[in-house]
């Protein structure tokens, strides 16, 4: 399955399966992840894996941990890797969830957010209306099949907050926290733009479209990025 076919299918898995997997699997997510594409404007984030022995309010088995500044170019540099692990991950017939509440036992300074992930039974989700999601009309003005993929990124406590809209050459998104959204913890929302981005960027390649560059401008909820093709 590819990952654009895994965005109309992944699901948030929060039961696992308690089997260890073995040396070989974890040094090949290791190297997924690791050689993930980032954003080039962006500092460059750097990943580790660690099991649950290690981590403390995790509910998967291992997980991904991400490592930046804390720039907010940083924190959607990680969202937008790490989503490309979490489709990885989902296609490859494993479980994979979000934590922004987990951490490690002993985090480092610049540790940021970690993906969780294990063998799960949990079944991948039937199709596109098996989504919790926003009408397409509440996040955006248009309406196409780019869009149509974004809209089903995960998000922060299914916040969603954000608006996407395209042009001639260009998508772009914003972020949309008014409401109920205020109530994110810290720059979660940034996490969630990166995230959107790279489904945005698959769904783009998946049509044929050449990405030209991904720009962020701006900061905090005033930013916007720019995918240009």
């Amino acid at each position: 399955m590819t990952l654009y076919e895994t965005i109309f299918k992944r699901r948030s898995v929060r039961k696992y399966e308690k089997i260890k997997l073995e040396e070989t699997a974890l040094l090949e997510i290791k190297n997924f992840v690791d050689n993930a594409k980032q954003l080039p404007k962006a500092p460059r984030a750097s990943f580790e894996i660690a099991d649950s022995d290690n981590l403390k309010g995790g509910i998967a088995p291992y997980a991904i941990l991400a490592y930046s500044d804390d720039s907010d170019a940083s924190f959607i540099n990680i969202g937008y890797t790490l989503q490309a692990a979490d489709l990885w991950l989902q296609s490859a017939g494993y479980g994979s969830v979000w934590c922004g509440m987990a951490s490690p036992k002993k985090p480092k300074p610049d540790y940021r957010i970690l993906l969780g992930f294990g063998k799960t039974s949990a079944p991948l989700r039937a199709g596109e209306n098996d989504f919790k999601r926003k009408k397409l009309a509440d996040i955006s003005s248009d309406d196409n099949a780019i869009i149509r993929a974004a809209r089903l990124a995960p998000s922060a406590i299914n916040f969603q907050p954000w608006k996407i809209n395209s042009a001639d050459g260009q998508i772009s998104l914003k972020p949309n926290v008014s409401g109920i959204g205020k109530i994110l913890p810290g720059k979660l929302f940034l996490y969630d733009l990166g995230i959107i981005a790279k489904h945005a960027e698959i769904a783009l390649e998946h049509e044929g479209k050449v990405i030209k560059a991904i720009d962020i401008s701006g900061g905090g909820k005033n930013c916007t990025i720019t995918v240009s093709f």
